[in-house]
């Protein structure tokens, strides 16, 4: 019975085959996933030492995204140097001033002709005035001679 005992039969040999098979399959599924998972944490590292801001344990944003992101930060920048241009542009600055004084004084001139037209007395009269004391002075001035 003991040399019955040792000897497997053909069945008991293919079941432990089988195990084993099916061990050894076991191993290679769990060695992948743990080289997957070092590899996610490696992708990880190196995105996270490439861009410090980014929060380690997020995947790293699309490069689209980025791309987008990029373009919307060059167009503020361009702006921002065109307004410090504009600032540091001393003679353009002055040309401006110059332009919206020379605005002023001809809205003020033409709102004064405006008033003028409306009622001419009071002009009239100081035009009189200035008149006659120019007069009086030129008449003055005769007499001391």
């Amino acid at each position: 019975m003991s040399e019955a005992k040792s000897k497997d039969t053909p069945a008991d040999e293919e079941s432990t085959e089988a195990t084993k098979a099916k061990g050894k399959q076991e191993k290679e599924r769990n060695d992948s996933a743990l080289r997957q998972k070092a590899e996610e944490k490696q992708a990880e590292q190196e995105a996270h030492e490439a861009d410090p801001d980014q929060p380690e344990g997020q995947p790293p944003p699309d490069p689209d995204q980025l791309r987008g992101e990029i373009a919307e930060t060059r167009e503020g920048l361009g702006d921002t140097v065109e307004a410090l241009a504009a600032k540091a542009d001393v003679k353009g600055q002055a040309k401006e001033k110059a332009e919206q004084q020379k605005a002023r004084a001809q809205a003020k001139i033409d709102q004064t002709a405006g008033q003028v037209k409306e009622n001419p007395t009071p002009v009239a009269a100081i035009a009189g005035g200035a008149l006659a004391a120019l007069l009086l002075v030129l008449f003055l001035k005769r007499r001391n001679s």
